[in-house]
């Protein structure tokens, strides 16, 4: 199905004009820029051109002078610290970031993850009784625990304190910690609210090493981790996330931590390759995320802090090996959740939902199949499996309907919930899942309009081939490093005709397209785009949705464009 094209607007002609002459730039990249909040000289010297330097004052950030003030104290007392993350990429960065780090000025600390089997998200209560039998006092947590009001109460009693670090949208009460970060608390002055897990744990050791007159070179040596969160966690890549993303990605591309290294060796990266966004998304952050979702996210941790490379060699196959399982796992869970999808649709062809339950799909992947799932069908989707006598779900949301809204209007039928509009997890009893269907379907159907079952392609500007000038592709190119809040452009050229189309692996597609009118023309490919080869080839002219991109073959360098969609003339 043809996806529905969405432009998106077009500044005023004065905004345009004038931001042109400022840069000495075409008014298509002008447009570009200005789509992006750029609007002067100073504000595109600071996205072009991201400084270290214009990083935030930590202490900006609501209890900061606390946390410094309690881990000074802890490192002054000899007091045994516990570095507590969530089993993700996020979670398990900020866990090697904290400890990497700290362990230079500290030598009694240690570090804690939970088991997502067993425990669950964030912190819970075995983790807290684990640190209480083991002597630890300080508890600095990431990526988690602006929820767990409860299990601070639980701690205070045991004697062990807490620093959070999180990220996470907090609730009307906040936990009682020794210190809170987190820029998204209403009382908090931050400017910048859409750091990673990582991130805030990164400005607690920037605050540190203000505090304390430390190199904060030492700091930045760990960027590399803080751009590993940004890029896999799908935060905004604006703003500071833009600053460290940037230099994160030129010392992953440089001088790596050697467990990162070896995790990009064994991902299939050379030391020729360029690492980008889209390279940790789906390269490195999988393989990453795999260890918490099949096993305990701990090896993990362990490779990202390797001290040589035998080490980091062995923690980096382990890795990769257990990917491996879960590739498996979740193709033969896939397949099951789409053919189920085929059957319910035959009998229930007007359902707005789609709710799926087998009782030994494996917890750590049903994200991922449902994510699959809304891929296939465009239709929330919520995938449910059984742990210990309770149902518990992943959800995931077409643009435009509220996951964690339609969640809430649920939730005296659910014994947990949690999450944010596209993505959310659940639990409920088995006796409520068909009130649940139900009631959530209804919800569905009263919120989602015709549009939201169509998958949409957004869409930065309309261009024709003659644009594409080595000039606009180099400053194109310098707009990265791109991701959410700055997606690489993405053009629509109408009226090109179609050349030595070609049909590759039989799932994908490569071809040419000429201007209609002049003699420019460019290489394109199609990946996993096998469908439209026929009407490709019997097409007089397409309107093509595409990004452009460099491709270096046969020692040459030329510029090709990457099919998003097509029309047909």
């Amino acid at each position: 199905m043809q996806k529905r094209w969405v432009f998106k607007p077009i500044p005023s002609d004065d905004a345009i004009r004038s931001l042109a002459s400022a840069l000495t730039i075409d008014e298509q990249l002008a447009i570009l820029l200005l789509q992006r909040g750029i609007h002067d000289f100073d504000e595109a010297k600071a996205f072009f051109r991201p400084a270290l330097e214009d990083l935030h004052n930590p202490f900006l950030m609501k209890d900061m002078d606390r946390a410094v003030e309690r881990l000074e104290e802890a490192i002054a007392t000899r007091e045994k610290i516990l570095i507590y993350g969530d089993y993700d990429v996020d979670g398990t960065t900020s866990v090697a970031l904290l400890y990497g780090f700290l362990q230079t000025y500290h030598k009694d600390i240690n570090f804690y993850l939970p088991d997502r089997q067993k425990e669950g998200y964030g912190i819970s209560p075995e983790g807290i009784q684990w640190a209480k039998d083991n002597g630890y006092t300080l508890v600095i947590a990431l990526d988690c625990g602006i929820k767990s009001v409860d299990l601070m109460q639980f701690a205070q009693e045991l004697g062990v304190d807490f620093i959070i670090c999180d990220h996470h949208l907090p609730g009307d009460v906040l936990p009682e910690a020794c210190a809170v970060l987190n820029p998204k608390r209403n009382d908090c002055p931050y400017p910048f609210k859409e750091l990673s897990g990582c991130g805030i744990g990164f400005k607690l050791l920037q605050a540190f090493c203000e505090q304390n007159q430390l190199d904060i070179n030492r700091l930045y040596d760990f960027i590399d981790l803080v751009a590993v969160s940004i890029a896999a966690d799908l935060v905004a890549i604006r703003g500071e996330n833009r600053i460290l993303t940037f230099y994160g990605l030129q010392k992953l591309n440089s001088q790596p931590r050697i467990g990162l290294k070896a995790l990009m060796e064994i991902s299939g990266f050379t030391s020729e390759s360029v690492l980008n966004v889209s390279n940790v998304v789906f390269a490195i952050g999988p393989r990453i995320n795999a260890v918490g979702r099949l096993g305990h996210a701990g090896s993990a941790v362990k490779l990202l802090v390797a001290q040589n490379k035998e080490e980091a060699d062995h923690f980096a196959r382990v890795v990769n090996s257990v990917n491996l399982e879960r590739k498996d796992i979740d193709a033969l869970a896939t397949q099951e959740a789409l053919t189920m999808i085929e059957n319910e649709i035959k009998q229930h062809i007007h359902r707005k939902t789609t709710i799926l339950f087998k009782p030994d799909w494996h917890k750590g992947i049903i994200g991922i199949v449902a994510a699959r799932c809304v891929d296939s069908y465009h239709r929330p989707t919520i995938i449910l499996t059984e742990n210990e006598g309770v149902l518990v779900g992943s959800a995931r949301s077409v643009a435009g309907f509220d996951l964690y809204e339609a969640l809430e209007s649920c939730a005296d039928l659910l014994l947990q919930y949690g999450g944010h509009k596209q993505a959310a997890g659940l639990s409920l009893k088995h006796e409520n899942l068909p009130a649940f269907m139900t009631r959530f379907e209804e919800k569905a159907k009263d919120l989602i309009t015709a549009d939201m079952t169509v998958q949409t392609q957004e869409v930065d500007l309309k261009i024709s081939l003659h644009d594409i000038t080595s000039k606009f592709f180099r400053i194109l190119r310098q707009m990265a490093p791109f991701g959410p809040d700055n997606m690489r452009p993405v053009f629509v050229s109408d009226n090109l005709l179609p050349e030595y189309v070609q049909l590759l692996r039989e799932k994908h597609l490569k071809f040419r397209v000429r201007s209609a009118h002049g003699n420019v023309s460019f290489d394109v490919v199609g990946f996993g785009m096998a469908h439209y080869y026929e009407s490709l080839r019997q097409a007089k002219s397409i309107s093509l949705c595409y990004t452009i991109e460099e491709n270096f073959f046969q020692n040459k360098l030329s510029l090709q464009l990457r099919v998003k969609d097509m029309a047909f003339g």
